[in-house]
């Protein structure tokens, strides 16, 4: 099956310009709730990882220690360098809650900014953590105010945002290339503005994804498959190196049909080189889960599913290990698995990352 000419344009436009060639250091790490931890020194050769360990369903599991997890970076275990447990109000995590008014049809974003004021109100209007409010449109990304723990004051600027209607039509293949590109801009400029706050960062994109434009399997040039897997490896990147984790929130939920809803799944693996990439491999719930987020669909409840969000700030750990060395041979993508040695408890991370110079 060949590329439509005017995809072959959407996807040349997917250029390096958006990925920048230095990339920031990585944060210090962060205290623990219980005492203020030793400040740790970037290492560009050292992986940090912010696991979530939890039942099958149910809430974050606390009191875990170094000897019950197992780190595998390409199926061989490594020797942990540093491991903290942490959560609570005390440690500094900031949430940036991106209300996505090119991906959904304005007809779903009152019900959705109902449910996200519901978020804001509940427990009295007051939150953990320091929260953002972004608005995307057809004209770009705009943070509403600066952080704040009041739901009340964030709730108040949300009614004050105005959500127009969009200029990019829906039902067009150009509409939909545009809003694809759209997206991947203000994903990596949102990225961009993340790094340089302290701290761990999660992005809570509510939106039900941007399009896709193709199937499984298509035709792409060598020279599309290259600019395609540049982008997905400087994403990657920048969210494990800035330390934030991405999270996708579908407000469409049983407004749609299962197979669509979790048709992402087929792309979770993670791109090991160029000729494999499909455009799947750039949707917003594949980046979620990979970054170690959550991926939330099959429900209306938006005001839940932020809330299952949050509660990944409650207890986690954080681990470092040193990066294995790079033999000439090996693939530029090292998958990541953490093991939890007590039965029942699975440990949720980042699923990944490359191997940069």
């Amino acid at each position: 099956m060949s590329i439509p000419i005017s995809l072959r344009c959407a996807v040349v436009l997917l250029t390096f310009a958006t990925i920048p060639t230095k990339l920031p250091a990585q944060p210090p790490a962060q205290p623990s709730h219980q005492e203020a931890a030793p400040t740790i020194q970037p290492d560009t050769n050292r992986i940090s990882l912010d696991i979530v360990v939890s039942p099958k369903s149910g809430k974050p599991v606390p009191g875990l220690q170094e000897q019950d997890f197992t780190v595998l970076d390409n199926n061989v275990a490594r020797p942990i360098a540093n491991f903290q447990a942490l959560g609570g109000p005390s440690v500094p995590i900031e949430v940036l809650l991106v209300v996505d008014a090119v991906n959904t049809t304005y007809s779903n974003l009152t019900y959705e900014r109902d449910q996200i004021d519901l978020f804001f109100k509940s427990n009295g209007g007051h939150l953990d953590h320091p929260v953002s409010l972004a608005i995307f449109t057809d004209t770009g990304v705009q943070i509403q105010q600066g952080e704040s723990t009041d739901g009340n004051e964030l709730s108040a600027s949300l009614d004050r945002a105005a959500i127009g209607l969009r200029e990019i039509h829906r039902d067009s293949q150009y509409g939909a290339q545009d809003r694809f590109n759209l997206s991947l801009s203000a994903l990596h400029s949102l990225i961009v503005q993340e790094a340089a706050r302290p701290g761990r960062k999660l992005i809570f994109w509510v939106s039900p994804g941007w399009p896709l434009l193709s199937g499984p399997h298509i035709d792409l040039s060598s020279k599309q498959e290259q600019l395609l897997y540049s982008q997905i490896v400087g994403i990657s990147t920048l969210l494990l190196r800035d330390d934030i984790t991405l999270y996708s929130i579908d407000p469409l939920g049983l407004g749609q049909s299962v197979a669509w809803q979790f048709a992402y799944q087929e792309y979770l693996n993670g791109v090991k080189k160029p000729d494999q990439v499909q455009l799947g491999d750039l949707s917003l719930q594949v980046l979620a889960v990979q970054s170690g987020g959550l991926a939330l669909t099959a429900t209306n409840n938006i005001a839940d599913h932020i809330r299952q969000c949050m509660a990944d700030t409650t207890e986690y750990y954080r681990i470092s290990y040193d990066r294995p060395p790079t033999e000439p041979h090996d693939s530029d993508y090292h998958k990541i698995d953490v093991k939890v040695s007590r039965p029942g408890l699975t440990a949720r991370t980042r699923t990944g990352y490359y191997a940069q110079p």
